[in-house]
This record gives C-alpha cells, sequence and structure tokens, in this order.
C-alpha cells in the first residue's frame, strides 16, 4: 500500500497526475485536481525518487547510478537528504531592519551619513529600515562590517521549529500541508 502524495490516503494503486508541472502518485479521489500522465513502463517510476547527485556518483560506475533508488528504500525516508544552492546560503534575520536602524542610531549617524559612509543611496537606507527592501548580499555585507552587526537569523527558522503537522512516521504528504477548497 503507498500514500496518495495529495491527501495522504492508502491506495493500492495510485495514479500519476501532474499539477502545476508536479507530478504526483495520488490516490483515485485526487486524480481531479491534475492531468493523468501515462507512463511507458513501469521501470521509469523506480529512478523518480533518485537521492544521488552527479557528483556523489562520479567515482562509482554507472551501473551503481541505476541501483541507486533500490538502495534507499521503497518505503522509507534516506538518512541522507541531497543538498541544494539553499543550504549554502544564511539567512536573513527577520529583525533586520530594527537591528540596522539601532546599530546606526547607536553610532549618531543620520541615513544619509551611513549611506555616504557605505556608498549606497539614502533611499535605500530608508527601505531597509523600514522592512521594505531586503538588503543585497554586498550591502548587507557592508551594514555588518561598518555598523558590527550581524544580520544572519540564528538557527533553523521559527517555522520550521514550531510546525508540528504531518504524521508520526516522519514522512510528510502535500494533504499535510495544503488545505483543498472544495
Amino acid at each position: 500500500m503507498v500514500q496518495c502524495e495529495m491527501c495522504g490516503a492508502e491506495t493500492s494503486s495510485p495514479k500519476t497526475i501532474k499539477v502545476e508541472g508536479a507530478k504526483l502518485d495520488v490516490c483515485s479521489d485526487c486524480t481531479d485536481f491534475g492531468t493523468e500522465v501515462k507512463q511507458p513502463s513501469s521501470s521509469s517510476s523506480s529512478s523518480k525518487y533518485s537521492t544521488t547527485s552527479d557528483s556523489s556518483s562520479s567515482s562509482g560506475s554507472t551501473s551503481n547510478r541505476s541501483g541507486s533508488s533500490a538502495s534507499t528504500g521503497s518505503g522509507g525516508s534516506s538518512s541522507q537528504r541531497r543538498s541544494d544552492m539553499f543550504d549554502d546560503m544564511d539567512e536573513l534575520a527577520t529583525d533586520y531592519d530594527e537591528r540596522v536602524r539601532n546599530a546606526r542610531e547607536n553610532k549618531s549617524l543620520s541615513q544619509s551619513d551611513l549611506a555616504n559612509e557605505l556608498n549606497e543611496k539614502a533611499s535605500l537606507i530608508r527601505k531597509i529600515e523600514r522592512g521594505d527592501t531586503l538588503p543585497s548580499d554586498q550591502v548587507q555585507s557592508k551594514l555588518e562590517s561598518f555598523l558590527e552587526i550581524d544580520l544572519n537569523a540564528e538557527g533553523g527558522s521559527a517555522e520550521d521549529s514550531e510546525w508540528s503537522g504531518g504524521s508520526s512516521s516522519g514522512s510528510y504528504t502535500l494533504g499535510d500541508v495544503v488545505k483543498r477548497k472544495d
């Protein structure tokens, strides 16, 4: 038995549909939410959830890649998560605007004085302090070094740590997160 990726219901014969460009294996009740995708063979679905990347399998042979999905198991989740570009990025603190304003005021600088010191426009400093715009990486590093502050969020985001939805097994479906409009 497989879980429907839309509602989480157990189904013995999932159908693959395309919803907003994403392919999902769903139960027969959820097939109306997308267009059904015809699969040419059953072997194509075995490599659908491959967790290895090209760089990690470069030392192995080509036969290692085709068997990679079998090593993760069909029902459980893999202990290693595939890394993406967001893993290397620092997350900006939610109160970055207050941190910049407080540090500027502690140095007794006006917004235009700070802008001149950083070689930026005063309007950009105003927008950052109001929270209307996020500083670019370059402006963020200028602010951090000149004002001697840290604008990065400490640890994980509050949204990640507070969310407790989903099943007790630790695997989540789209149905755990999305609210359907019926």
